[in-house]
């Protein structure tokens, strides 16, 4: 059964100086012990700094698997990678992330969670790995990660098995979507017919339509 390894939270921080202000960025998450209620838009001790990009209730947990991890670590020849290393609220293991389906919902813990789209990189997952480079790695590894929407709220904690509920028909998976805004924009229709797809990846759909 796939289950949690790690939840992770992090508060915002400055990461850098971007047009003489300070840029703040809350990439940087580190593993907590213990239960964490996932509960509106975040889990508890987790918090984004930047909201018009980041973060409210289509991205409200970020999702990465170890196995990932674990591959970056080896292409990048980096063993400090590990869990949180990607800005991601919940590490998991045996799941293969890339491949669920958007509308996916799942029970971990007390929780109820849908995921919602991949990660889109940008510039501070560059800057968390100290390499510009990694941004356009990212995308064209195709191991984007998800992120939830928080459907019923209660605690989560590493150990917690992740169980399926339901998975649409429709097919569209998280890698597809991101494939479709990184790599081949023919594959946006495709993309669009996820109904559960994040509002803001869909209306961007719907502009190229």
């Amino acid at each position: 059964m796939p289950r949690v390894v790690s939840v992770n939270v992090g508060q915002p921080r400055q990461i850098s100086v971007r047009r003489g202000r300070p840029l703040m960025s809350s990439i940087f998450k580190d593993p907590v012990e213990g239960r964490v209620r996932a509960t509106g838009v975040n889990l508890e001790g987790d918090e984004q700094a930047d909201l018009r990009v980041h973060g409210g209730a289509d991205k409200a947990v970020y999702v990465y698997a170890a196995e990932d991890i674990r591959w970056w670590a080896e292409q990048l020849g980096r063993a400090e990678v590990g869990d949180g290393w990607f800005g991601e609220n919940l590490t998991t293991e045996g799941l293969d992330v890339t491949a669920t389906v958007v509308g996916e919902r799942w029970r971990i813990g007390e929780a109820e969670f849908e995921v919602s789209q991949p990660r889109l990189p940008c510039a501070k997952l560059g800057i968390r790995f100290g390499d510009g480079r990694m941004v356009k790695a990212f995308a064209l590894a195709s191991r984007p990660g998800a992120y939830l929407r928080i459907i019923g709220e209660g605690s989560v904690g590493a150990g917690d098995e992740i169980e399926l509920l339901h998975r649409p028909e429709h097919g569209v998976t998280v890698e597809l979507v991101s494939r479709a805004f990184l790599i081949d924009p023919t594959l946006q229709p495709e993309a669009a017919k996820a109904p559960e797809l994040a509002a803001s990846l869909a209306d961007e759909l719907r502009a190229v339509a």
